[in-house]
């Protein structure tokens, strides 16, 4: 039974929607509210009015330094609401309590990061090689930035958008994601509090061909931030063919994690069950190709399947609770029917591949599967969920053609104490993020993006806010000397 109605944020005031769709909390298969369906006569005011507050509105003579506390003050209240953000985060998508509330609490600091950089990115004087001419080089906002994010990891994935995007001076049209989008709809109740002048920020929902598709085609719009997977973003970038807008896209991966025979065994272990069975394997960083040495293959292996098998999967809101349910029934349906395949085409089980028996919601148990032969569906396919497939290899060169395999290039990991073969292998990895020795850390302060089918751009870092901003070179000629020959180019 549905008892709550949420609804779109546009040009700073909450619509009551015209259509409407049932959301499901994933822990019990059952609705629980009602989310606005954006048509795409919404999208269009939400774009108008962005454009109107970027060109005509007090956005536009908003200072950087007012931007940016603004910023800082959007983060402080993000921290201050974690907790009932996470509430609804989890309610609407099945994420355990334990890990939403802390990840919404450290969105914060991506506020105020981008707060504190906001008057800092500067423009340029050059010198050039004409003596009456003085040219300057400013950096000016891109313009109407569409945002469009996947349910997991929501309010995160927002704030490497908006962040950055806000700080260089545009506007924005948050598009949530038609699966689980309660949280971000009630985050824009902080952006209301935060003050941001009316049309700065507009949030809405909605589904891909009504809303999506008008919002990334829409003429307005100069900037795409896209995270999701590729066949969306593919239908994105023929969408940006009737803007022409900007695209950056953070994709999906297939990212190895690669364990040598010197690595601490226990602590890769525990690295590679935070890598795939954290968030129930609904990250795009999941670490779901493990590469194992083969003299410690059968240890580790051991130690992985007793980790498994220990965790407790259950309610989501219960902070004892280590793994929930997947997002979606047809998430866990197409995970099913790709673990069958793998096994009928020769993987070996080693533990999971099964739904628990709990209730009606949306639960599959930690699954491990030894594969063998790289040509596996679970070693080639991302199948966002709790799927770990195993591959044994015998020398580093081996290990680097295993982990390379791959059209992905997302994230990887390594795990080893011999301080060279790390670096050769970071160095080697076609992957946007290494992490030696850990796995699944962030931070405002480091640039994060792939390479091939895992996307274009990089989010987060000091370089992220001219990736919202275009340069405009300034010629002004300081001689009183009349100009030279018309007719020839200076």
């Amino acid at each position: 039974m549905t008892d709550a109605l949420f609804r779109n944020f546009i040009d700073g005031r909450f619509d009551e929607p015209s259509a409407t769709f049932d959301s499901v909390d994933p822990s019990t298969g059952a609705p629980w509210a009602k989310m606005p369906a954006a048509s795409e006569a919404d999208v269009d005011r939400a774009v108008g009015a962005a454009h109107r507050a970027l060109r005509s509105g007090p956005w536009r003579t908003t200072t950087a330094s007012a931007r940016g506390k603004l910023l800082v003050r959007l983060g402080d209240l993000v921290a201050a609401n974690a907790g009932r953000l996470a509430e609804l985060e989890t309610r609407d998508t099945g994420k355990i309590i334990r890990e939403t509330r802390a990840q919404i609490a450290y969105v914060g600091d991506y506020y105020r990061y981008y707060g504190g950089l906001a008057d800092k990115h500067e423009g340029a004087h050059v010198p050039i090689d004409k003596a009456d001419l003085d040219v300057t080089i400013r950096r000016e906002p891109i313009g109407v930035v569409a945002a469009v994010v996947p349910w997991n990891s929501q309010l995160f994935l927002s704030a490497v958008k908006l962040g950055p995007a806000l700080a260089a001076g545009c506007t924005v049209v948050l598009k949530a994601s038609e699966d689980g989008p309660a949280p971000l709809l009630a985050f824009a109740e902080l952006v209301h509090e935060a003050g941001f002048p009316a049309g700065t920020v507009n949030i809405l929902t909605g589904f891909g061909q009504d809303c999506g598709r008008r919002l990334t085609s829409h003429p307005l719009v100069s900037r795409v931030a896209f995270t999701g997977g590729p066949s969306t973003a593919r239908t994105i970038v023929r969408n940006t063919a009737e803007n022409l807008a900007y695209t950056t896209l953070e994709l999906g991966g297939k990212s190895p994690v690669v364990v040598f025979a010197d690595a601490d065994l226990e602590s890769a272990a525990n690295a590679v069950v935070a890598g795939i069975f954290a968030a129930t394997g609904q990250s795009c960083v999941a670490g779901s190709r493990l590469l194992i040495e083969r003299p410690v293959r059968q240890e580790f292996l051991g130690r992985l399947k007793r980790k498994a098998e220990a965790i407790r999967i259950g309610d989501p809101q219960d902070p004892a609770t280590e793994m929930g349910p997947l997002a979606t029934l047809r998430q866990r349906d197409r995970i099913e029917t790709i673990v069958a395949e793998s096994l009928a085409a020769g993987g070996t089980l080693v533990t999971g591949g099964k739904r628990p028996d709990i209730g009606d919601g949306f639960y599959y148990a930690p699954t491990i599967i030894d594969a063998g032969n790289i040509n596996l569906p679970c070693v080639r396919e991302e199948l966002f969920g709790p799927v770990l497939s195993v591959l044994a290899f015998d020398s580093e060169a081996e290990a680097l053609a295993l982990a390379n395999d791959t059209p992905f290039g997302l994230a990887s990991g390594v795990f080893t104490s011999n301080l060279g073969k790390a670096h050769r292998m970071a160095r080697d990895i076609h992957a946007g993020v290494v992490w030696v020795n850990t796995y699944r850390a962030v931070s405002p302060l480091v640039p994060f993006g792939g390479y091939g089918l895992s996307g274009l751009g990089r989010e987060g870092g000091l370089d992220a806010i001219r990736d919202y901003t275009r340069s405009k070179s300034v010629w002004i000629k300081t001689s009183d000397e009349p100009i030279p020959d018309p007719f020839v180019m200076r």
